[in-house]
């Protein structure tokens, strides 16, 4: 047996604890997460973007469709 005053085995029973790496793997994890957050609301962003562009067209020619039908209506008109 160890005598009184005598240490027995390792002063530490565990590895000693870096806090400033575990808290540098924490926050890039947290910005690991915003990112990818980031990335899926930019995704659905860019969707409906294309979807109102999309719109947009369809708008146009339809406006141009009507302009052309308005303008060839008096020569279907006349030659009947």
């Amino acid at each position: 047996m160890a005598e009184p005053g005598q240490r027995v085995g390792s002063r530490f029973l565990y590895e000693p604890f870096d806090a400033t790496a575990a808290r540098l793997e924490a926050q890039e994890r947290v910005f690991a997460a915003r990112w990818d957050g980031l990335e899926r609301r930019l995704g659905a962003i860019e969707a409906m973007i294309e979807r109102l562009e999309r719109r947009i067209w369809f708008a146009v020619f339809g406006g141009a469709a009507f302009l052309a039908a308005q303008a060839f209506y008096p020569l279907v008109a006349a030659a009947n």
